[in-house]
């Protein structure tokens, strides 16, 4: 019988994870057309002393390789190695995704827009059915990272869900330059989660298939503190004092017409009302028209798109 000072023994494919042991379990999934077995990878580090369980995940979309890093660079400073409770990383969820460079699975659905799944459903709704089923019952709360999209370059910033006090609190204890509550959307991760009772925060920062220094130190504190905060590793002498800035209102500013983008303000920073973030300009060097802040606030999206069409998102504003 299992004293009440010993943590829980964890079993993943039927595989167990027993208190004081570490280990990598593969969760299979599907195979390729050449017949080789994809599988999810997870580790799993399982302490003594009993405590919270947390799940830290990556790669749920293929080409989003910012977290992928974070997480193999804690792996490799074995960071995780934690006092109490457990901790489960997962630096690529979608291998299909990652193998194609792509956001989506080969049949082009979104793991993402898939869960809680199906067992006979498409390969995304199984990614996502074998996921739920193995790993989310174990977990106590979860931290999900992400990037922009589609040339979109994301201001290290976290988002929870407005209904669930525990992920606001998650939120700010992971303390990234921005924080806001945003809405849940059918079908994905931290909707499952939430309607399971499982607190998630999702960590959004760079852009997709390229590294950024900013947004993988941003992660790697973020998660430090949360662990920290929750008594699992020590608290790092070298943790920044400044407090996330929460984002009431935010707003798309969109470009009035096609033509060259060329913004003039650095991703995060502070404008005024009325500022002068860029311009759009035709190749003839003819026509040009100024993109203005509406409103004074903080800039924590901005497209790297350089040549766009009219009601293209040019810079997500927020205050």
């Amino acid at each position: 019988m299992r004293s009440e000072k010993e943590n829980k023994t964890i079993v993943i494919n039927n595989s167990s994870i027993a208190p004081g042991e570490n280990k990598l379990v593969q969760i299979k999934i599907a195979r390729l057309p050449t017949g080789t077995l994809i599988d999810i990878p997870v580790h799993v580090f399982n302490s003594k002393k009993p405590g919270p369980t947390i799940l830290i995940q990556a790669g749920l979309h293929g080409d989003e390789i910012n977290g992928v890093e974070t997480l193999r660079r804690m792996l490799q400073q074995d960071i995780f190695h934690v006092k109490r409770g457990a901790v489960m990383v997962v630096p690529i969820l979608n291998v299909f995704g990652f193998i194609h460079f792509s956001r989506d699975v080969p049949d082009g659905k979104d793991v993402n827009r898939s869960f809680p799944g199906s067992k006979t459903g498409s390969l995304a709704s199984r990614i996502a059915y074998n996921y739920t089923s193995e790993i989310i019952p174990h977990v106590d709360f979860a931290i999900d990272l992400h990037t922009g999209g589609a040339q979109r370059h994301n201001y290290p910033q976290i988002r929870y869900t407005a209904e669930d006090k525990m992920s606001k609190s998650l939120a700010e204890m992971f303390n990234a330059p921005f924080c806001f509550a945003s809405r849940l959307i059918q079908g994905t991760f931290r909707k499952a989660t939430f309607k399971m009772g499982i607190p998630t925060i999702v960590f959004e920062a760079g852009e997709s298939m390229r590294f950024d220094e900013n947004a993988i130190n941003a992660g790697m504190e973020g998660i430090c503190k949360v662990l920290a905060g929750n008594k699992m590793i020590s608290k790092s002498a070298k943790t920044k004092k400044k407090t996330s800035i929460p984002l009431e209102r935010r707003r798309w500013i969109r470009a009035s017409r096609a033509g060259m983008f060329i913004p003039s303000i650095s991703n995060g920073a502070h404008v005024q009302k009325g500022q002068e973030l860029g311009i759009i300009t035709d190749t003839y060097a003819k026509k040009s028209r100024k993109v203005s802040a509406p409103f004074e606030g903080y800039i924590f999206c901005l497209n790297h798109q350089a040549v766009v069409n009219q009601g293209d998102a040019l810079f997500h504003l927020g205050r």
